[in-house]
């Protein structure tokens, strides 16, 4: 949640993550109009290291001006981009699984094993916070596993709009247990070092991930009223 931060010099990069963690937690909400005033205000510092984080939010085209460019917006996460935004994962995600399995790998299981069942106690658990947490630190693990840093650096870019579309839809969707089966047999695929197993498996897993999330149901009015009232703060009206 945002907190009033101490005055430092590295006041603008505290800023921008704080904003950003507001924005992937979803206590910043699409549709609602913040200013720079209000925003410096909860994080108790003057407007100039605002100004800075949110031209870097903008940049990473998490935030949009206002109609009437007397505030910002976060951007909208409609169901057009969560789809692009899986297609390309799609892409991405079968070629470092590849790359990680070009020969077997057995030194990964135990690390993978790991992640599995943290993943799978978050899900037993209906803890969605550390659900997106493991989920995210599989795909990072195989990320590394490939080694190829232009891959990485590639996935990286669209990291932050993952998260926050895995925080908004799960939500609606629920734990979602079989995406650990399909993780598992990712990892064994790699561990094998069966490439174009695991290539196919992540490609299909993507797609299966974005067909369930669009499929839950949309939060009514009293469920999303609701979620906003346990966050601190209001938006600017």
């Amino acid at each position: 949640m945002i907190r009033p931060l101490v005055p430092e010099p590295d006041l603008v990069d505290k800023a921008h993550a704080s904003l950003l963690e507001a924005i992937l937690s979803g206590e910043l909400e699409p549709g609602r109009r913040y200013t720079q005033e209000a925003l410096a205000e909860r994080l108790g510092v003057s407007r100039q290291p605002v100004i800075q984080a949110l031209r870097l939010l903008r940049m990473q085209g998490l935030i949009v001006d206002t109609a009437n460019r007397r505030g910002v917006e976060v951007a909208p996460l409609d169901e057009a981009f969560v789809g692009w935004l899986y297609e390309l994962r799609a892409a991405l995600d079968a070629a470092a699984a590849r790359a990680a399995a070009r020969a077997p790998r057995p030194e990964l299981r135990a690390e993978g094993a790991a992640i599995l069942r943290e993943g799978r106690a978050a899900a037993a658990a209906g803890d969605l916070e550390a659900l997106v947490r493991a989920d995210l630190r599989f795909h990072l693990f195989v990320y590394e596993a490939a080694g190829n840093p232009l891959l990485l650096e590639t996935a990286r870019q669209h990291w932050h709009h993952t998260r926050r579309a895995m925080s908004a839809y799960v939500r609606r969707a629920g734990p979602m247990r079989k995406v650990w089966a399909e993780h598992a047999a990712i990892l064994e695929a790699i561990v094998a070092g069966d490439a174009e197993r695991a290539a196919r498996l992540s490609h299909d897993h993507a797609a299966n991930s974005v067909r369930q999330l669009l499929a839950a149901p949309r939060e009514g009015p009293a469920e999303a009223e609701a979620g906003r009232s346990t966050r601190l703060g209001r938006p600017a009206a």
